[in-house]
């Protein structure tokens, strides 16, 4: 019974260390190596303090800023309860809620087809990016509220159009802090009184 149990034990140890530890430890240390701003989050700093990372969406809600897709993550944006909706196309619930938050578009002054990222929320919760018709059909609100000609605001956000990834994958997207970073650049946003 030993003389089966020990070769047993010993490739259980030995696996466990190759692909427990050794592996994992391997591939971070390759991974810094290679990619030492995406293995550290992607952070974004301001004057020495992380105010974001560019792979996680976070809530911008103040006019003078391009607002990201709506959240079903916890209270929105919230990384430790990222999640969908889950709700079908078939529920009443979703539909209500497409509804009002279409109006609420509408009451920004957003005009022409609402797109549909503007309304419906990522599987994740946490997308970071937005259409470029979402971000373009912001424009008119962003700039009114920071009192800027629309024409600047427009060209920051075709400036920060990322096209698919390598060419091919996926649809162009604009990265919403990035963006709302540019936008105070141009000009810094008033504290919210």
């Amino acid at each position: 019974m030993l003389t089966h149990l020990r070769p047993a034990v010993t490739l259980l140890a030995a696996f466990t260390l190759l692909t427990g530890i050794a592996y994992p430890l391997a591939m971070t240390g390759a991974a810094q190596a290679l990619f030492p701003q995406q293995a550290r989050g992607s952070l974004v700093e301001r004057n020495g303090a992380v105010i974001g990372s560019t792979l996680i969406g976070q809530s911008f809600s103040a006019p003078v800023y391009f607002h990201p897709r709506p959240s079903a993550a916890g209270e929105g944006y919230d990384a430790a309860a990222s999640s969908g909706t889950n709700l079908g196309p078939t529920s009443a619930k979703l539909a209500d809620r497409l509804k009002a938050d279409a109006a609420a578009l509408r009451a920004d002054g957003v005009a022409g087809p609402v797109p549909a990222d503007a309304v419906t929320t990522s599987g994740s919760g946490l997308d970071p990016h937005i259409s470029p018709a979402f971000a373009l059909a912001q424009v008119p609100r962003v700039a009114a509220a920071r009192k800027l000609d629309a024409t600047l605001v427009r060209d920051l956000v075709t400036a920060h159009i990322e096209g698919p990834q390598f060419g091919v994958l996926g649809d162009p997207r604009v990265n919403v802090l990035a963006l709302n970073l540019a936008l105070d650049a141009a000009q810094p946003a008033a504290p919210p009184r």
